[in-house]
């Protein structure tokens, strides 16, 4: 449900179509994790700790949603579960970087797709308040490890703020990790044919200026309304400006989407121009401005790696091996899905880093890349993107790599809550296999 329709309509109107709809999207059936009442330790496993070695054969200690010890030969205490993890591998939970979880349940059925607001400039929207804690895809996406997501708004040249949510709550604020944690901006595409966030296109002429003007507009208006409101001289409040003091303080990221050199080396110098924080969204061609990215100290979200080539004298091989690319640069980046193929794919994010090990990435710096460089990026490595103590115990335990597609994810946990990691494929799979056994053999 929009934010815009809450504002204009209230809550009664909300509870009507909510009611109108459910025939149409229906929820997901699992119950959301329970407190950690007592510590649990994970022993004998294989620790990825991403941030460190890793340590075979070790345990990883947890109480109250928070990781206690990693190490070897840990002591038990008192009253605590202990779950025998041998032979087996824990990782900390993967972070989506980009995608649409919670916001899209069915791209082909307009009313369950929440991304995009009227008008051309909305910094006042929060993907937040519109995400869906019982959408299909979210169980989906954590049983293949994936425990917590940037989810993003999108359409016009400011599309609002993005969020990071952990996948499991009974409700938007349950799930929150970081609100707001940067503002979208669609960088103008000068002629560019639309494919997608992640794509490009070839052709990169015409003129910015008159593109930019609405976003400059938007700069200025926010540094004087600042003013007003550091002197306590405001009017009238206004919504869209309010939202934009963050940026314009330097406190939250612009996440600009942009692919094509132009439209890369213009946004990086409109956001030093006003002196404005820039995480790069997309970046096809972020290699090629490898240097002024690094200059700049500008990190990089890669839309999802399982792209074509987005210029015709591009070799095949373009986006799977950007990140490795980077990688070589000292650019900072990580992976995202970008919603591919919708937010029910959200699952196969280890399969993009695993793509990008095929084009010369380590599986350290692609484990890397959906993890804690994704936490790194938007700042909440305190909390989540790798094992170690002090942080929150979002983690998972897999019977093998997780970047193989064979490896099964066998226990998670997000924030000490132990989660459910069945879903609707994994109720179709039991039904079918009872019919298959229940089918006449030949």
């Amino acid at each position: 449900m929009s934010s815009l329709f809450r504002s204009l309509f209230g809550w009664n109107a909300i509870l009507l179509v909510t009611l109108a709809s459910t025939s149409a999207v229906i929820g997901s059936d699992q119950i959301p994790g329970a407190p950690q009442r007592k510590p649990i330790l994970l022993r004998g496993g294989t620790i990825h700790t991403v941030s460190g070695d890793v340590l075979v054969g070790a345990d990883l200690l947890f109480e109250e949603g928070k990781i206690k010890q990693v190490g070897k030969d840990i002591a038990v205490p008192e009253k605590a579960d202990v779950v025998d993890v041998t032979g087996k591998h824990v990782y900390p939970g993967m972070i989506d970087s980009l995608s649409s979880i919670g916001l899209v349940e069915v791209e082909s059925i307009r009313a369950s797709v929440d991304t995009t607001e009227v008008g051309n400039v909305n910094p006042n929207v929060r993907a937040l308040v519109a995400v869906n804690p019982d959408s299909e895809a979210i169980p989906v996406a954590r049983a293949n490890g994936v425990l917590a997501a940037v989810t993003v708004p999108s359409g016009g040249l400011v599309s609002g703020r993005a969020a990071m949510i952990m996948l499991d709550g009974w409700t938007w604020e349950d799930m929150t990790l970081q609100p707001d944690i940067g503002m979208i901006v669609n960088w103008p595409r000068f002629g560019a044919v639309r494919m997608g966030r992640g794509a490009s296109a070839e052709a990169d002429t015409g003129d910015t200026s008159d593109r930019l003007t609405p976003l400059h507009n938007l700069i200025r208006e926010s540094k004087a309304y600042g003013q007003l409101m550091d002197a306590d001289a405001v009017e009238s409040i206004d919504l869209r400006l309010e939202a934009m003091q963050p940026v314009i303080r330097g406190e939250m990221p612009m996440l600009v989407v942009a692919n094509t050199v132009k439209q890369i080396q213009t946004a990086v110098a409109f956001c030093n121009q006003y002196q404005l924080k820039m995480v790069l969204i997309g970046g096809a061609d972020a290699h090629l401005c490898a240097p002024l990215l690094k200059e700049s100290n500008i990190p990089v979200v890669i839309a999802s790696v399982y792209r074509l080539p987005t210029r015709r004298d591009a070799p095949y091989d373009a986006i799977y091996a950007l990140p490795a690319q980077l990688e070589a640069a000292g650019v900072r980046y990580c992976i995202g899905t970008d919603g591919r193929f919708g937010a029910s794919m959200v699952r196969n994010l280890p399969y993009h880093a695993a793509t990008a090990v095929a084009f010369g990435l380590s599986e350290a710096q692609a484990l890397r890349a959906v993890t804690l460089s994704a936490a790194e990026i938007f700042g909440v490595e305190a909390s989540v993107g790798s094992l170690d103590a002090g942080k929150d115990a979002t983690l998972f335990v897999a019977d093998g790599n997780i970047l193989e597609i064979p490896t099964q994810v066998t226990h998670a946990w997000i924030q000490g809550r132990k989660v459910d990691l069945t879903s609707k494929h994994t109720q179709l799979y039991d039904k079918y296999k009872v019919r298959y056994e229940r089918s006449p053999k030949p």
